[in-house]
Parts: C-alpha cells; structure tokens; sequence
C-alpha cells in the first residue's frame, strides 16, 4: 500500500476499515505513524492535527472510530482536550506517549479519564525493531476501535468488611480498559484483604507509576512487584509490564513473586496465563482470581485451572466490560465460576476468602462450584 490518504474529505474512507485520527504537534511523528498506521489493511488514518483545537474541528468533521493522542501538545496539553471530549462526545483514544517519570504520571490519569490503551511513542532511529513497533501500535488501534469507552464513575467506592481466611490470595488479570477496571474496583478492598496479585498489559515502565496511582487512591498498599516480594495481607502487587513473567511460589515465609524471563504468552509478557496458572499449581484452593477487560484469550486457560484446584473464579461481563475477549474465552472455557458487572467482583472475591463464609459452607455443604450465574440467585445481593 502506497502513502496513507490524508484528505477524507476528498476520498471517503474503505467500508469496515478503522478510521484513525492523529494527533501530535510532531510533524515527524505524524508522517512516521500515518505511514505505519496506514500499512494496516484494518485501519485507514483519515486524518492528522497537530494541536487541539485543530484537532477538535477534525473529530467533528470526520467522526474517527479511534483517535491516536500525543498528552504534550502547545496551547491545550492533551490531557485536558481528553477530558473534554470524553466528556461529551467519547471516542476511543489510544495515548501515544514517550515515558519519563512526569509523563508516567499524566499518562495515569489520561486512562482514568477514559482513553483505552497506552502505546510508547516509537522512537524515529528504532531501525530494524520499528516494523515490529508498528505492529503492535496497529493492532491496539485496532482493537481500540472496537472498544467502548468507559467514563469514570462518581460514586465512592465502600470498602467490604468480612472476615478474611488465612492464607487466602487474591489474583487479577487484566489489558485494554484494565487501568480504569483496576482504578475502579481495587478501592473496594479493605486494608486488611488479603495479598493480591495483579497482572495488566502495559508498556514497560508504565506499570510503576500505575502503581503509585493506585496506592493513592487504594485501602490497601499498593506497588510495583520486585523479584521475591510476599503476598502479604493489605499489600497489592502489580507485574512489572515488558520483561518477565510474574509467578507466584512458596517460600518459609508462605508466598512469594518470582520474575522470570520467559517468551511472551499469548502476545503477552507479563502474561495472566503464567499468573493464574502458578496460583492454581502452588495455592490451589486458597484462591480467587478475577479476569477482567482484555483483548484476546490471555488468562482463561489459567483461570480454568484455578477453577479446577478448587479456588473461586470469576469474569467480568460483556456490559461492563471496554472489551469483551478475555473474559468472552474464560466464559467460552466455563472457567468461571460467576460471570460478574465489575463492580460487584470485589465483593465476590473477599466473601470467597471470608472465614465465617467460609465455615458455613463446610457446615450446610453448600456447593461452590457454580457454572453460570443464573445458578448463582441465592447468592446476597451487593
């Protein structure tokens, strides 16, 4: 395929290709991801801006499917123009940032405001290693496009109080709309749950200040995984994102993490599958793993197997979810106990690991493992 067109007006855009708007005030970065984006039969870039307001006049000519967005622009930075259209006409947004500890930080916040994905900006002197940049760049637009932007909630989170079972970890997986989906529901655990684990798809060194984010606005303690970290109760632990896969082992101490080099799984390093399937090996029983919006299938061949140890498993539903496929292939696997809206999986996953909850399902011999949700009425409603 030829240069990208980037005139729509002039030539309307191929029926069921993704129609891509850029934003950034590079003109090198724009021409550098108009040809990339445009070598994907999937996409179609019908459009480039290079500061806000020329950005806006575009959306409101074009209608994108998917906007890419560059948060250091002049004028309106680029997290204040998501804001305002999140907030009134939402597109799907992929942020295209290069990383420095500030930019960590606005990128945080730019997926709290709804955008879906989080791409590092291919450097211009990758070389040979760009053409596999541009893929994977294509392939979150892609899915972006068919992604539904989640607006963030005003309600407060309450934390849940029951009982903990000692011993008891908690595990989640997720990747696209993951950082608002964990934004969301980690507020819920109290200080006192116990340890959770947590693999989400994110660029290399995007998980640390994710992390810091959390323990802002989280109960519990929360930060980057280091090789040998306990799974301690009040401490949530996140995979660092590019590298190594995040395992979980046992240790005289009781659980620990171990990162371990390893060939990406299912498109993915850190990768669920490795998580989960490590939990259900080592822990068993003692488990509740959640899975939640993602493209693909990473984790619910781990999750099943958790299910199969005897841990509480669980997915997100189609409704909550920004993308439906890693859940949809848990669901597809029957590797979930309760298909679950996201809000109500917190809940779910501390009355697992409650004691007193706990003991009288061993009294009255109460069946945990249910199969769909319609079997699962008698449950307390949350």
């Amino acid at each position: 395929m030829g240069r990208p067109r980037l005139n729509p007006v002039l030539e309307p855009c191929q029926e069921g290709r993704t129609r891509v708007l850029i934003v950034d005030d590079s003109a090198m970065v724009r021409q550098a991801l108009a040809l990339g984006l445009g070598s994907d039969p999937r996409l179609e870039v019908v459009g480039t801006a290079s500061n806000a307001a020329a950005a806006r006049e575009r959306m409101d000519e074009l209608k994108p499917d998917v906007v890419t967005l560059d948060l250091e622009m002049p004028q309106m930075d680029g997290l204040t123009f998501l804001r305002s259209y999140m907030a009134t006409a939402p597109v799907p947004t992929v942020v295209i940032s290069s990383l420095t500890r500030a930019s960590g930080e606005i990128v945080m916040r730019a997926l709290e405001a709804g955008a879906v994905d989080i791409v590092s900006k291919p450097s211009l002197g990758a070389g040979q290693g760009l053409p596999a940049i541009m893929r994977d760049i294509c392939a979150r637009v892609w899915t972006a496009g068919r992604a539904r932007p989640a607006v963030p909630s005003d309600t407060v989170p309450q934390p849940i109080q029951p009982g903990v079972r000692d011993g008891w970890i908690h595990a989640l997986g997720a990747s696209t709309g993951g950082v608002q989906a964990l934004s969301r529901i980690l507020p819920f655990f109290p200080a006192g749950s116990p340890g959770i684990v947590v693999v989400q798809h994110m660029p290399l060194g995007f998980t640390a200040p994710f992390a810091r984010r959390l323990d802002a606005i989280c109960r519990m303690r929360v930060r980057e995984a280091i090789d040998g970290d306990l799974v301690l109760p009040g401490l949530a632990l996140i995979a660092p994102g590019g590298l190594r896969h995040m395992e979980i082992e046992r240790c005289a101490e009781g659980l620990r993490v171990r990162l371990v080099a390893g060939e990406p799984v299912c498109y993915s390093r850190p990768s669920v599958d490795m998580l989960f399937t490590s939990i259900a090996r080592v822990v068993g029983a003692q488990a509740s793993a959640a899975l939640l919006t993602g493209m693909g299938r990473d984790g619910a061949a781990g999750l099943l197997a958790i299910r199969r140890a005897g841990g509480r498993t669980f997915a997100q539903d189609e409704a909550s979810s920004v993308v439906y496929g890693m859940p949809l292939a848990a669901r597809d696997l029957k590797a979930a106990d309760e298909i679950l809206t996201l809000d109500d999986i917190p809940a779910r996953m501390m009355l697992a690991s409650a004691a007193d909850a706990w003991g009288q399902t061993q009294a009255t011999g109460q069946n945990w493992r249910m199969t769909e949700r319609e079997e699962t009425a008698t449950w307390p409603k949350i």
